[in-house]
């Protein structure tokens, strides 16, 4: 009778099992987790002693636990809380260690591997046309005010008729 009474205990600590920390690259290290308690869980308590765990094993190596990433995937119908801690191992004197700051990830990456041409050669615009009658309005207004002189105006008004020529 007894035996029957420790089979769900048995069941439920193998439920809360996971892989442990896993070394994903030389100071890299991987914690990933999944809490069973489904809607009763406490997602906030879970992720928290995940992370502990990680400062833990980190401790233990006489090192600090940096973040790299986490994912996570809260418990919803038909699925269980997950979380992902990645870290980096690094000396408590290391300055990385004094200040970090963890970025989101995106959920989902779009990249595109289409390439596109564009015409990227620089023209300089044609020279606006100029109104003849409209310059030579300005000038006499420049010859009235003084600005211009009776033979600056000469000069001005016949480049301007030479150059609007066909």
């Amino acid at each position: 009778m007894n035996a029957l009474k420790l089979i769900p205990a048995i069941l439920v600590l193998a439920a809360c099992a996971n892989a442990g920390v896993v070394q994903v690259a030389p100071d890299t290290y991987l914690l990933s987790k999944q809490d069973n308690a489904g809607i009763f869980g406490n997602f906030a308590r879970f992720k928290t002693e995940v992370i502990q765990e990680a400062n833990d094993f980190a401790t233990g190596k006489g090192k600090v636990a940096i973040p790299v990433t986490m994912n996570e995937t809260p418990a919803g119908p038909g699925r269980f809380a997950t979380f992902q801690y990645q870290f980096r191992l690094v000396d408590a004197s290391d300055p990385t260690a004094q200040r970090v700051t963890l970025t989101r990830q995106p959920d989902v990456l779009i990249e595109s591997t289409s390439r596109s041409t564009a015409d990227v050669n620089l023209r300089t615009p044609p020279a606006q046309s100029t109104d003849l009658y409209a310059e030579l309005l300005k000038l006499d207004d420049l010859r009235k005010r003084g600005i211009l002189t009776e033979a600056e105006f000469g000069v001005q008004k016949t480049k301007l008729l030479e150059q609007k020529r066909p």
